[in-house]
């Protein structure tokens, strides 16, 4: 279990940390997504790297025919599906093997509250949360990394002691306008970037 005085890092940094075209790609989902820094994104490929080898340790074992091989492999993929990172219905180990870091982006709090259109930006929606303007269903939620399960996403909403609450708040409005006057974007279509 190890001192708690000397926690342990729960990511991986880069073997090499200098590659212009890694840092380029990280620059971009920093900014699309609204991370703070590049330690969230790392956390995110590391919880993804761990997912994935459960997947393929669990693979070879089912190969093997081990029976709590496949109690474990319906154990992980109700997990993933419970979070909205697989698809519900049948999913398989492959399915598993083909996710991406984005994939997981995707299901934090602050994506979630700016794909909704909660906040106008992804990196504002993170300020908000922090500030405590965001609830899922009775509980105020001030973590912008939290993964969201798939049903507790529709239980989003802005908390009840925050000024944000009521529709006439200035920024609520603008944010109305601002919504109202951008095209409907195509069903796989990211938001469009800051400034946009």
């Amino acid at each position: 279990m190890g001192d708690p005085k000397f926690l342990r890092r729960t990511y991986e940094t880069p073997k090499h940390p200098w590659e212009g075209a890694r840092m380029e790609e990280e620059r971009k989902l920093l900014e699309k997504y609204g991370l703070k820094n590049k330690r969230e994104l790392w956390k995110a490929q590391s919880s993804l790297r761990n997912i994935r080898r459960q997947a393929r340790e669990l693979q070879a074992r089912l190969r093997a025919g081990e029976p709590q091989a496949r109690r474990e492999t319906d154990l992980l993929l109700g997990r993933l599906t419970r979070l909205g990172v697989l698809p519900v219905g049948s999913p398989t180990i492959d399915d598993v093997l083909a996710l991406t870091t984005e994939d997981l982006l995707q299901r934090r709090f602050e994506w979630i509250v700016y794909r909704r259109g909660l906040a106008p930006t992804a990196l504002g929606a993170r300020k908000w949360i922090v500030h405590g303007h965001f609830s899922i269903g009775d509980h105020r939620v001030t973590r912008p990394g939290y993964l969201v399960p798939s049903a507790d996403e529709v239980r989003i909403a802005y908390s009840p002691t925050s000024p944000l609450a009521s529709d006439d708040h200035a920024v609520r409005v603008a944010l109305r306008e601002r919504l109202e006057a951008r095209p409907a974007p195509a069903a796989d279509a990211a938001p469009p970037a800051e400034g946009a």
